[in-house]
């Protein structure tokens, strides 16, 4: 059976994605920056009303994947506190300087987070040698490595998806993710024989205020329109699964 995973920004997301069908959630905060730790009662509503697997992603901030040791024992605390609450998993990602896996940080988190599900995230593709990363991982025990083949988009790294697959073999699971839609997907299913995917089926959803400031922006990013939430587009995740 294949499975779809949908990664969602709030609570209220993950609770639609559920309800349209989705396998398993990815649940963060922080879409603006790839997503980070959701707080604490993110995580509790949502384990507590939905009733498929929840992964939560541990990054503590946007931007790189090196951590300082005040970072690092943030992660510690988060995974932690993750386990307690009772999530499927935890997706992380943590590299050197020279962008190699920072085998003994994973290996700590890994440790840590057992005997939960671990993913590594997208910090795969940032890394400077994909396929001696995937070894390094295997070694390590992680379950699964969430990519896009070192490309934007999945549909980009196509190829190279297909070789990690090859590579992966059955000792851990290769997750394309990154612009996965009904559009792609069939291709993408066909040509790197993956049996998990990722999307985040994005759209984004007017608020209901009916006064605001227009003097005010409470972000820094004014091409960010903070009038409106992002959520998951539920038809497309049905699509999806139709079509997996």
């Amino acid at each position: 059976m294949n499975t779809l995973e949908i990664c969602c920004y709030s609570a209220t997301s993950a609770i639609k994605a559920a309800e349209a069908g989705a396998n398993r959630i990815e649940l963060c905060e922080n879409f603006t920056e790839g997503g980070t730790t959701p707080s604490y009662g993110t995580i509790k509503y949502v384990l507590d009303r939905v009733k498929i697997p929840v992964n939560v992603i541990l990054r503590p901030r946007g931007g790189d994947f090196l951590y300082n040791n005040a970072e690092f024992e943030v992660m510690k605390q988060d995974v932690l506190k993750i386990k307690k609450l009772g999530a499927n998993g935890v997706v992380f990602g943590m590299l050197t300087a020279s962008g190699d896996i920072n085998i003994k940080q994973v290996k700590e988190i890994k440790e840590l987070a057992s005997p939960l599900e671990c993913t590594f995230h997208r910090a795969f593709d940032m890394c400077n040698d994909m396929f001696k990363a995937l070894q390094q991982l295997k070694e390590i025990g992680i379950q699964k490595v969430l990519t896009s083949g070192g490309k934007n988009t999945a549909y980009e790294g196509i190829d190279v998806l297909e070789q990690l697959v090859v590579l992966a073999k059955n000792d851990i699971i290769i997750m394309p993710g990154s612009g996965i839609n009904d559009k792609n997907i069939k291709e993408i299913y066909i040509k790197t024989k993956a049996k998990e995917y990722h999307a985040s089926c994005k759209t984004f959803e007017k608020s209901d205020m009916t006064y605001f400031n227009p003097n005010i922006q409470m972000g820094k990013n004014k091409s960010i329109n903070e009038y409106q939430q992002i959520s998951v587009n539920t038809s497309q995740i049905k699509k999806i699964l139709t079509l997996l």
